[in-house]
């Protein structure tokens, strides 16, 4: 059940907000096209509000972060244990606490990803990088590049680095390596610093890093991007919360795997391939789709 706000005639005063568009067309990826009309249920808050047992809450805000204050509930909701679905600087992301282990259970219940599949990070800096995972490659001497560098260029940014998770971060957020041999010894964790204002705040506020993977759509390479869809179609599934951010454009994250030799692209996203960047190849790439199953 979503809650309601007062109707027009009470003297609650509606807050206006910006809705937010790209003006470019993506290359490669789908829109989730909503086959019901668009819900009446979308709330426009003049006040923060927590929702009560079994309720579904949706806040819209100003892309800008300009009404931040308006994600006090949702921080709160977090640190209760809450999944929900937040904005950010490619797609939405279905985010939860990473250190709630029920929390991450749900998330994966309700995104239907198996156990053996990783999860990506939102952070809120390099910092939470070098916690979470043993981080980028610096440089040996040898011949290796130091990659470090390059990356503080395009963080924050579109950019999913797969990296080798540390012991910080919680097994069940984990993957496991795929069914191929050839990576099965392997745990991995997709990282991310979203150049997006909401999210950031969001991050700021709760002072922690967020599990995170993407609102697919029911096809290959389809990406949900209107909020309101969304809430309609992930509300009944268990999600409790939408931060709407308005409708944006369905171009993910380029994912980099850096947990080989060379920085190896196995996915084309919104962030440009870099001179540094190794393009894969179609037949490597089809044996790694578990590594990009999250990845936003």
């Amino acid at each position: 059940m979503a809650m309601r706000l007062p109707s027009p005639s009470s003297t609650h005063r509606r807050i206006p907000t910006l809705p937010s568009f790209a003006s470019f067309t993506p290359r490669r990826c789908n829109v989730a096209m909503a086959s019901a009309k668009r819900s009446p249920k979308r709330l426009k808050y003049s006040t923060p509000r927590f929702t009560k047992e079994g309720e579904f809450l949706s806040i819209e805000v100003d892309p800008s972060g300009a009404d931040s204050w308006k994600l006090e509930p949702v921080v709160e909701l977090l640190r209760q244990g809450a999944v929900g679905v937040i904005p950010t600087d490619t797609v939405y992301a279905i985010v939860c606490d990473c250190k709630n282990h029920s929390a991450v259970e749900r998330l994966r219940r309700i995104k239907k990803i198996e156990s053996s599949k990783p999860l990506s990070i939102l952070c809120r800096s390099l910092r939470d990088i070098d916690t979470y995972t043993m981080g980028f490659p610096r440089g040996d001497g040898h011949g290796h590049a130091n990659v470090f560098c390059a990356v503080k260029q395009c963080l924050p940014g579109p950019y999913t680095f797969i990296l080798t998770a540390s012991k910080e971060l919680p097994k069940q957020c984990v993957g496991y390596g795929t069914t191929s041999v050839k990576y099965a010894s392997r745990k991995n964790v997709g990282v991310r610093i979203s150049d997006d204002s909401v999210c950031q705040a969001i991050l700021q506020a709760l002072d922690a890093p967020l599990i995170c993977t993407s609102v697919k759509g029911p096809k290959e390479n389809e990406w949900m991007i209107d909020p309101i869809t969304i809430g309609d179609i992930y509300g009944p599934e268990g999600l409790d919360f939408v931060v709407d951010g308005g409708v944006r454009v369905a171009e993910p994250s380029t994912i980099v795997d850096m947990t080989g030799p060379y920085p190896k692209v196995i996915r084309q996203g919104k962030g440009p391939i870099l001179q540094w960047m190794v393009v894969e190849d179609e037949d490597e790439s089809s044996l790694r789709q578990d590594l990009i199953a999250s990845g936003t």
